[in-house]
C-alpha cells in the first residue's frame, strides 16, 4: 500500500493511492505527461489506474483530465454537478463519467464522498477504506462539522494549510482575491489545519499539510504553525508539507 502526493498546491494538485490491489488517481490538476512519468518514477503503468476521483472542477485539480482520458480512457468518479460545470468536458467521452452519490465501491475500496465548502459547483473530499483509511480534505473554505466527522479515523490525512493570514493580507493579491480565500468558501488556514487535528479523537499514523499556497505560505512556515499549535496543546503527530514540485509518500509494506 502506498500513498504519493505528485503535486500539491495553487499550481495543480494531483494524489496516487495504491491499496488492496487498487491504483486511484484523486485529482488530475497537472499535465497528463507529468502525471504519468511521476508515476514511472514508482513502477506505475498510468494505463494500469482503475480510475481518477474528481474533487471539483477548478483547473489546478482538473488540468490533464481530458488528456489521461484520451490516452487510457480511465473511469472518472466525481458528483453530478462537477461534470456539469466542468470546462472542457466535450473532449472527454461521456462513457468515462461515473456520476457518485455519498459511498461507492471501486474494486474492494469503499470510497465516501463528503461535502465541503469551496466556491465550485459541488465539491468533496474522499475518504478511501481498505486495509487502512486514506482521507483527502483539501480547498476547504474552513473545517465544518461535517468534514470533522469526515477526518475522523483517517490512518492518512491529506488536510490543506493553504495560507498565513498576516501573509495573505499583506501581500499582493487584489482585495477581491484576498477575500475569497479567507472566506468561508475559500481556502483554510494553517492555524485552522492544526485545530482540526487537535480536535480528532484518533491520531492520524501520517499527516500531510497540502495545497499551500506559493504567494500567501511557506512550507516551513505551515509546519511550524501547526506543529507549534499542537505542541503546545500536548499533540504529536507525524507530519510532512506537501510540494508542488516534489513529489512526496507514505508506504506500508
Amino acid at each position: 500500500m502506498q500513498v504519493r502526493i505528485l503535486a500539491s498546491g495553487s499550481r495543480g494538485n494531483a494524489v496516487f493511492v495504491e491499496m488492496d490491489g487498487m491504483k486511484l488517481l484523486l485529482d488530475a490538476g497537472i499535465s497528463a505527461t507529468r502525471i504519468k512519468k511521476a508515476l514511472a518514477g514508482i513502477g506505475v503503468d498510468a494505463s494500469t489506474l482503475d480510475g481518477v476521483l474528481v474533487t471539483h472542477e477548478h483547473r489546478d485539480h482538473v488540468a490533464g483530465l481530458a488528456t489521461l482520458s484520451k490516452w487510457y480512457h480511465l473511469p472518472i468518479f466525481t458528483r453530478p454537478g462537477t461534470i456539469e460545470h466542468m470546462k472542457g468536458r466535450a473532449a472527454i467521452p461521456a462513457e468515462c463519467f461515473c456520476p457518485i452519490g455519498d459511498s461507492f465501491s471501486v474494486g474492494g475500496l469503499t470510497i465516501e464522498s463528503f461535502n465541503i465548502s469551496h466556491d465550485a459547483a459541488e465539491p468533496v473530499g474522499y475518504r478511501l477504506k481498505g486495509c487502512k483509511n486514506v482521507t483527502l480534505a483539501t480547498d476547504l473554505g474552513f473545517v465544518t462539522d461535517n468534514v470533522q466527522t469526515a477526518i475522523e479515523g483517517a490512518d492518512v490525512l491529506i488536510l490543506e494549510s493553504n495560507h498565513d493570514p498576516e501573509v495573505l493580507k499583506q501581500g499582493g493579491y487584489p482585495w477581491p482575491l484576498k477575500r475569497r480565500i479567507l472566506s468561508n468558501r475559500g481556502h483554510l488556514a494553517n492555524a485552522d489545519a492544526a485545530w482540526a487535528l487537535i480536535r480528532m479523537q484518533k491520531r492520524p499514523e501520517k499527516v500531510f499539510l497540502a495545497h499551500l499556497s506559493e504567494e500567501n505560505n511557506r512550507p516551513d512556515l505551515a509546519e511550524n504553525t501547526v506543529q507549534g499549535i499542537l505542541a503546545k496543546q500536548g499533540v504529536q503527530l507525524d507530519l510532512t508539507v506537501a510540494s508542488q514540485t516534489e513529489m512526496v509518500g507514505w508506504y506500508l509494506n
